[in-house]
């Protein structure tokens, strides 16, 4: 396929939005293991909570591309460019921030609460009451501008990366939709780890941000100067070894649910 076009059907964004969540159902199943290797019959120990969390997030993810793919194409016949794909994955990185924010603001100070030993919070829900309580919403959201830096850029690469490999693995004559299981692993695997290439700076930036006491930092730029003065460089890429083991695995999982349920609700509702 040439001069970096898609050619595809055009698919629902509701399609999407519920594929995308098996897609990350599947994820989880994948990569839950690999944050828990505790034996073999504990490796899925307490998944529900994440389940509840990382399916609809990734329903959502995938409803923000389809929607952003629509967008864009005004006629169907007309294939997407690989610039138009990498915008569509960047709103779907916007409609995830609004989910992603909050709950990543509450389970860092979690985190930091456990590891420091001190008992502020009973739990995530009576976190996140107390936030409120204390100043609002703005302090349920802190962290927002970090969290679309983070998720906007890399979730626009993270598409474009699936999509652009997709249609470099299918052969001449072939349609994508007819790619093998071990291509769509290969595509969703490195789609993942690149996602995470980008993603990962910010993501330590806004780790920082959300756990510092208030008035610590005045913004972005604040965070990363003291946490280079601190830590240097490297520091931006902390926790890189077990984010990347975990990249492909998860992310080839998820896309290849995606496909599978997208091509079953294709064939059991092909007009919606």
């Amino acid at each position: 396929m040439g001069n970096g076009e898609l050619a595809e059907k055009r698919i629902s964004p509701l399609k999407n939005f519920a594929a995308g969540g098996v897609g990350g159902a599947c994820l989880l199943f994948a990569g839950h293991p690999l944050d828990t290797i505790k034996g073999v019959l504990g490796l899925y120990k307490g998944m529900g909570a994440p389940l509840a969390g990382v399916a609809p997030m990734m329903a959502i993810s995938f409803f923000g591309f389809g929607l952003g793919k629509q967008l864009q194409q005004s006629d169907p016949r007309k294939p997407l460019t690989y610039a138009q794909v990498y915008l569509a994955g960047c709103l779907a990185g916007v409609f995830t921030t609004v989910i992603v924010a909050p709950g990543e603001r509450v389970k860092c100070l979690l985190q930091v609460q456990a590891s420091g030993g001190q008992l502020r919070y009973a739990g995530p829900l009576d976190c996140a009451v107390s936030l409120y309580r204390q100043q609002g919403i703005r302090s349920v959201y802190k962290g927002t501008v970090l969290t679309l830096l983070r998720d906007v850029p890399s979730n626009g690469l993270y598409f474009l990366t699936y999509e652009y490999l997709k249609n470099l693995l299918t052969a001449e004559g072939e349609s994508v939709s007819q790619l093998s299981t071990p291509r769509i692993l290969l595509a969703g695997g490195v789609a993942g780890i690149l996602n995470w290439v980008i993603a990962l700076p910010p993501d330590v930036l806004k780790s920082n941000f959300q756990t510092a006491a208030d008035g610590r930092y005045r913004g972005l730029v604040d965070v990363l100067r003291e946490l280079l003065k601190e830590e240097g460089p490297r520091a931006l890429y902390k926790g890189f070894n077990a984010v990347f083991l975990r990249a492909f695995p998860a992310n080839a999982a998820c896309f290849l649910g995606f496909e599978f349920a997208l091509k079953g609700l294709n064939w059991l509702a092909p007009s919606w």
